[in-house]
């Protein structure tokens, strides 16, 4: 492809014609079509396997198809017919490899035999299992503490895989568990948790049909979470209102074919009518809500002096909260022009969506990284539920608040466990049903095991899934801390970049994938996971393994687990024999799976139940909190402030459509019109010419951040975009290093990805390419 051609802006619907024609591409790319057209129709489906990618619900009711076009790509890119074998691996050096791009990494397919890395020939070579759980137990057992081992997980594993994981961990002694959670959503959890005593969302599927008005803020949808359009667009055909609060629009929400309906298909697709877009500035979000609150209070006492009927709903407010008086004086302390410069929303704006949410009578308010990926993410969060306290829109149907989750079993894995700091019960009840001391001490979150590794405190990193080298902050820095470890594992299905960076010894174990067939000793297994909603159902893969060589998660757990531990706590192999006996396990400490194996026959699965959900509040008062936040004075850190030089833009990292978290289905964004490239820039054009430089460019950004190190990626396209002024966007993870470590939210450790102060320079090679938007 031409360099003119990489870059059209695209004006056709979402999913539709253009979902179809990349899926069969991706499929017949996937070197193993004819198998995975059975697999695609077993996605989602009672009896099949949960899909891989995202982990947003399915709707009530049998459906012949239950997946979108990034699910497709999911289930073809895991049962791809290409083999990374042992033959593949005396082809190439590490060095060699670590030359290649991310795409080209997992691209060359399924990873077949345990690998253990030998620096006297940078060659990964076989090994067996033995000896890989040994030398791993050898690691472990010489360290002169548990702390200095890190464990880490990936929000795709199951949940018998997670809770083996977090058993083994704590009976080895330490609470280390840096996971994909700490990147995310801890703002979600943190901040529900001290408002409604439950850190989870408060709805169920069926409630976005009862929704009288839906609020998606921080999130697109139809980039990440593509299923999540079928309800959005159902809501505004029958009436209901959807408000998107995002600095970029969404294409799923104007214009939206869906693959199923053929008059959608044959016609040029719905386009939306009910659907409102309001642009804030990076990080203003919060300031916004706080705009939308101020204008309730207005009309509440208005109210109050006329008569009038009540805009806040008083006997909600009576029984089931506390803290208002106190909010409300917060409130009366933010001044308008605090909100309105903050928000970098014309007030008239703030005003028109206060309207679109008071008139109706049940809102559901979701969100995603863009509003938990900040400094300031718990109060911006806190004051999202204060909005929704004051009209009683929690615990009713159609009502509620809803953290839309990424990865398939991120929200499962942290109720299995998985957590530096698990809660009280949970630890007294590991105790008292396995009869160990369980360590209780706080341990370590992403941001910390990094800098334990860059410290030489940590000593060994065992990775249950993911990317972790990729996916993780100040990308340079990441790769150093981890190359002074003296044993890095990480469990994998395909090669990634995290493989290239290896301690003094490291292994690769392959592991079993969602779609693959699952055999123990005692037959057949399926695995769970928990979607958004929490609602847990089984999933058996559907495909027989590419190598007699792969173990499945649970059993590459308990191998790591009997090498180390022997039969303490229990007996590892006894408990993989049959995964029903690790589900039994869990239903004995983790609450809400009584019962767990009988519940699963249920078709579709089990709500785990929420008792926010049910205006039960396991909070410090026992009722729903206000929480009186103050508006933050400064969105950019004092850091950045007392620096010489200020910054040009405010980037904000994402996704492109060809991709899920860090694996990189192709090198399109056809949403957002970008073919064939991934180094891109996106900026408001008359910030591109202020700036003193041109449409096409090739720049680099570099990070601002008050220390000494050098943050910069380089050779990246500007490509004028309809952006706000003032901000600009990128994909991760190639903008990671910009990241800084320390640059993370409050009492979250979650790196602020979506606020980033950059500059730009010109590349030494700059060739313009034509980029404009309509």
């Amino acid at each position: 492809m031409s360099q003119v051609d990489r870059y059209k802006p695209y004006k056709g619907a979402a999913a539709g014609w253009g979902a179809v024609i990349s899926l069969t591409r991706n499929w017949l790319g996937s070197e193993n079509a004819l198998k995975n057209i059975r697999a695609m129709l077993k996605t989602n489906q009672n009896g099949g396997f949960d899909c891989p990618g995202c982990a947003w619900g399915e709707a009530p009711g049998a459906s012949m198809l239950k997946f979108c076009e990034n699910g497709a790509k999911a289930v073809n890119w895991e049962a791809t017919g290409r083999l990374v074998d042992p033959a593949f691996f005396n082809k190439y050096t590490v060095s060699t490899l670590a030359e290649q791009s991310d795409y080209w990494l997992e691209y060359q397919g399924r990873i077949t035999h345990p690998m253990r890395y030998d620096a006297r020939v940078d060659r990964y070579v076989e090994t067996t299992w033995d000896d890989a759980f040994a030398l791993i137990a050898k690691h472990l057992k010489g360290l002169k503490s548990p702390h200095e081992a890190e464990f880490y997980t990936s929000g795709r594993a199951s949940n018998e895989a997670a809770f083996l994981y977090q058993l083994f961990v704590r009976a080895y002694g330490t609470n280390n568990f840096p996971d994909c959670s700490n990147m995310c959503h801890e703002a979600s959890a943190v901040s529900m948790g001290e408002s409604l005593g439950v850190g989870k969302g408060t709805v169920v599927y069926e409630d976005l049909h009862h929704a009288d008005a839906i609020f998606v803020i921080g999130q697109n949808p139809g980039t990440n979470h593509p299923r999540m359009l079928e309800p959005l667009r159902e809501a505004v055909k029958r009436g209901a209102q959807v408000v998107c609060i995002n600095p970029l629009k969404e294409r799923g929400l104007e214009r939206f074919q869906n693959p199923q309906n053929p008059i959608e298909m044959l016609s040029n697709g719905w386009e939306a009518t009910n659907t409102a877009y309001f642009r804030p500035a990076l990080g203003g979000d919060m300031a916004m809500i706080r705009g939308m609150a101020k204008f309730l209070l207005e009309w509440e006492r208005e109210a109050q002096a006329t008569g009038g009927e009540a805009v806040f709903d008083h006997a909600f407010i009576a029984e089931h909260t506390s803290g208002l008086d106190s909010y409300l004086a917060e409130v009366d302390a933010t001044s308008w022009e605090h909100i309105v410069e903050q928000s970098g929303v014309p007030l008239h704006d703030i005003e028109l969506a206060a309207r679109m949410y008071a008139r109706a009578k049940s809102v559901i308010m979701c969100w995603a990284m863009g509003l938990t990926q900040h400094v300031h993410s718990v109060p911006t969060l806190q004051e999202v539920i204060n909005l929704q306290l004051l009209r009683g829109n929690v615990g009713r149907p159609g009502a509620g608040l809803s953290p839309v989750r990424g990865h398939s079993n991120v929200q499962g894995d942290r109720t299995m466990g998985i957590n530096e700091l698990a809660p009280k019960a949970l630890m007294d009840a590991l105790e008292k049903r396995f009869n160990f001391k369980v360590p209780r001490m706080h341990g370590h979150n992403t941001v910390m095991a990094i800098g334990a590794m860059e410290r030489g405190e940590a000593k060994v990193f065992i990775g249950l899934g993911g990317n972790f080298a990729q996916a993780t902050p100040d990308t340079p820095r990441t790769h150093a801390a981890m190359r002074k470890l003296d044993l890095s594992v990480h469990i994998s299905t395909k090669l990634n970049r995290s493989h290239l960076v290896t301690g003094r010894d490291a292994l690769i174990l392959p592991c079993l994938g969602r779609t693959d067939i699952d055999v123990q000793a005692e037959g057949p297994q399926g695995v769970t996971v928990e979607d958004t909603f929490s609602m847990v159902h089984l999933s058996f893969g559907q495909l027989k393994p590419k190598s007699a060589h792969l173990k499945s998660e649970p059993a590459i757990i308990a191998g790591i687990a009997a090498a180390t531990l022997g039969k303490h706590p229990i007996d590892w192999e006894w408990a993989v024999g049959d995964y029903g006996r690790i589900r039994n396990l869990i239903a004995d400490v983790i609450p809400g799976f009584d019962n767990f194996n009988e519940k699963l026959l249920i078709p579709g699965g089990f709500h785990l139940g929420n008792d926010a959900s049910d205006r039960v509040w396991k909070t410090e008062s026992g009722k729903a909190q206000f929480t009186p936040c103050v508006l933050p004075e400064h969105l950019i850190s004092e850091g950045v402030r007392n620096l010489p030089v200020k910054p040009h833009l405010i980037l904000q990292t994402m996704r492109s459509h060809d991709q899920y978290n860090t694996t990189l289905y192709g090198l399109d964004d056809r949403y957002r019109g970008v073919y064939g490239m991934r180094d891109v820039v996106f900026a408001n054009e008359q910030d591109i010419r202020r700036l003193g430089f041109e449409p096409g460019q090739k720049v680099d950004l570099v990070a601002l951040w008050d220390d000494e190190r050098e943050r910069r990626v380089s050779g990246f396209t500007l490509i004028a975009y309809d952006i706000p002024a003032g901000q600009a966007a990128a994909y991760y993870p190639e903008t990671n290093p910009l990241v800084p470590l320390e640059s993370y939210g409050d009492r979250t450790y979650t790196p602020t990805s979506k606020f980033v102060a950059i500059r730009l320079e010109a590349a030494e090679a700059s060739n313009l390419i034509p980029s404009s938007v309509a």
